[in-house]
């Protein structure tokens, strides 16, 4: 369905952006990080760029995380027209899967009470590794808008 097409690529772009762009109170030294953001002393994340600074609000990490998640599950079941069913949209579902987890895991920590620290796995994969996952994001959706009916994307 092109429904899920479209809105495949917007929610990839989007989690994308989110992931690769915001500052993290942990993130180390990252190239480019004076360009992008602002120091802030308050220990939270901020944008300089007012235009994505409504991405900082908590209600929406959680609906795009539980979007991107739905949209990546659906994703696998329907396809563009006359492409291979699963194969055929595979990077942009899993990318909507693993980019919407990593947005729902920032939510968690962000708004749990107790101090959360995500097991081993869950931290180096999902947390310390999150712009590269970002930027996956954002390959997967320009690649997949630029050619829908190329297998795997």
């Amino acid at each position: 369905m092109l429904q899920f097409y479209f809105l495949s690529i917007l929610l990839n772009l989007v989690t994308g952006l989110l992931l690769f762009c915001e500052k993290d109170q942990v993130q180390d030294d990252f190239p480019g990080d004076e360009f992008a953001f602002s120091d802030d002393t308050t220990g939270g994340s901020s944008f300089t760029n007012p235009i994505l600074g409504f991405m900082e609000s908590k209600n929406f990490k959680l609906v795009l995380g539980v979007l991107s998640v739905l949209v990546g599950l659906l994703k696998l079941l329907s396809v563009v027209q006359n492409t291979t069913p699963v194969l055929g949209d595979l990077f942009p579902a899993l990318a909507g899967l693993v980019g919407g987890f990593c947005v729902l895991l920032q939510f968690y920590m962000e708004t749990n009470s107790i101090d959360y620290a995500p097991n081993g796995f869950l931290q180096t994969i999902f947390v310390e590794n999150r712009r590269i996952i970002g930027l996956c994001c954002l390959v997967v959706a320009t690649l997949h808008f630029v050619f829908p009916k190329v297998l795997f994307l």
